[in-house]
């Protein structure tokens, strides 16, 4: 019994590192965070998906998904921005519908074609297209931002409905995007390696009928690892209504988060990241 039990436990282990829907980060694609720590558990929905996000057979960024309100909660990368064409394909995560899905994310129209799916099993525990559709103020608003990434291949991966929310045009066009590309490019001049959380607040109000929830707030955090022994933080917020982003410490962020969700304190980087 003793050998059985073994490889059943190899065996689930393997079934892990493969699988997009996963049972923890920690386990799965600790990589995206710095010193492997995800965010504590004061951010998690009620119904919680974490994903890695997996495109032809590579991780690029680890989403930690609401299927209640078919939004992320956040996205946590590596900033490795590069040149190159933004993406005009959506995708959706199959393993959202069950684990008997692809492992990778995949079009809306090959999986209604080509696995039998209907779309309301595809838009179950998730968005999809049509959710987007029609959109009055409010766009398509990247968490994990395509400009962050050094490829066409990690471009494409973060174009996944599992990493976007209903975003302020004004927003998203303006301070929002001002942030992700020029503040960011100064802010980590000297930085070897930089991690980011990005995440959003649910709010009071939805789109398509109640179906995806319009976030109260924006926010955004980086790690930043100078060298060895050094280490800098710095954190945004932006109220999903207003064209202004607020620069805050990574430790005001996370009690103005704290407060917002107002659960348990929320930590979203190992105690080695300054607070300050």
């Amino acid at each position: 019994p003793l050998l059985l039990i073994l490889l059943q436990i190899s065996s689930s282990c393997l079934w892990l590192g493969r699988g997009e829907v996963v049972t923890s980060f920690e386990s799965s694609c600790p990589q995206f965070f710095f010193r492997e720590t995800p965010p504590n558990d004061a951010l998690e929905p009620e119904n919680p998906a974490w994903i890695c996000q997996r495109y032809e057979n590579q991780y690029y960024f680890a989403t930690l998904y609401d299927r209640s309100r078919r939004i992320p909660v956040y996205s946590a990368y590596l900033y490795q921005p590069g040149p190159g064409k933004r993406p005009k394909t959506w995708l959706v995560e199959p393993q959202l519908m069950g684990l008997s899905y692809p492992k990778t994310m995949e079009k809306e129209w090959t999986l209604l074609n080509y696995f039998n799916v209907t779309l309301e099993q595809l838009g179950k525990s998730q968005a999809v297209l049509r959710d987007y559709k029609n959109l009055t103020g409010l766009n398509r608003g990247h968490l994990n931002p395509s400009g962050h990434h050094p490829d066409s291949i990690s471009r494409l991966a973060t174009f996944s409905l599992t990493n976007i929310v209903p975003q302020d045009e004004k927003l998203n066009g303006g301070a929002w995007n001002n942030y992700e590309q020029q503040i960011m490019m100064r802010r980590t001049q000297s930085c070897n390696t930089t991690y980011i959380v990005v995440g959003a607040v649910p709010g009071n109000n939805y789109i398509a009928k109640g179906r995806v929830n319009k976030p109260s707030h924006i926010w955004s955090s980086a790690c930043c690892e100078v060298d060895n022994n050094h280490r800098k933080s710095w954190a945004v917020i932006a109220e999903n209504d207003k064209n202004e982003v607020h620069m805050l410490t990574l430790g005001e962020l996370e009690e103005v988060l704290t407060q917002l969700y107002g659960r348990d304190q929320v930590y979203l980087f190992d105690s080695d990241c300054p607070r300050e």
